[in-house]
């Protein structure tokens, strides 16, 4: 995990998730954003548990881990353990703690429209608003729920456009954006399923 200095005014998206597999639109996400929205760097944050999702489906912690760093493959995106080493599993209680670890630092919030389309459901997810700017990226199937949920209809009013989303980084919350030209059909769901599919060698 990258240990950012105490001066230190980086401009950081935060992609959270179980990446139980990480896959090409998790990577997809994190170049757009990198450039879009010109941060130095995204961080993957791979929580122990999703508190929607049932625990039977995981791999082991470590092994998700390890494909994050494998999928990522980028000198600016820093797989990160930190959600499991300070026993954190709410999406608020860990940016909370990473604004009080590092106050200077202007963090981002990215996540697929899929998550947008069932963010009411999400501990304290007005406050999350308050928190930071987030950044919301189309992903096939799930236009119409993202722009259909609850939250982007209360939130609507701080909606930017493709031309204020430069300065995102840098917007006062609640800000947030939605970018169209993300369109990887990849998802863990998915590939979780073909792979119990797939025939074992002998």
């Amino acid at each position: 995990f990258m240990i950012p200095q105490r001066h230190d005014h980086s401009a950081v998206g935060l992609l959270g998730g179980s990446f139980n597999p990480a896959h090409g639109g998790h990577r997809e996400i994190s170049l757009l954003a990198l450039k879009r929205l010109q941060l130095d760097a995204v961080w993957w944050l791979v929580t122990p548990a999703n508190p929607l999702k049932e625990m039977g489906a995981y791999a082991p912690y470590e092994e998700r881990l390890k494909q994050a760093r494998r999928m990522a493959d980028h000198p600016r995106i820093v797989v990160s353990n930190f959600e499991e080493r300070k026993g954190l599993q709410y999406t608020v209680d860990t940016i909370e703690m990473l604004q009080e670890l590092w106050p200077q630092m202007r963090f981002v919030w990215l996540m697929g429209a899929d998550g947008l389309a069932t963010f009411d459901q999400w501990k304290d997810w007005r406050r999350i608003f308050s928190l930071l700017p987030i950044a919301v990226f189309a992903r096939p199937g799930y236009e119409a729920a993202a722009a259909e949920s609850e939250a982007a209809r209360e939130f609507s009013a701080f909606r930017a456009d493709d031309a204020e989303a430069l300065s995102l980084a840098r917007a006062e919350p609640p800000a947030w954006t939605l970018f169209s030209e993300t369109a990887n059909p990849a998802s863990s769901t998915e590939l979780r399923r073909s792979a119990s599919k797939s025939p074992r060698p002998t």
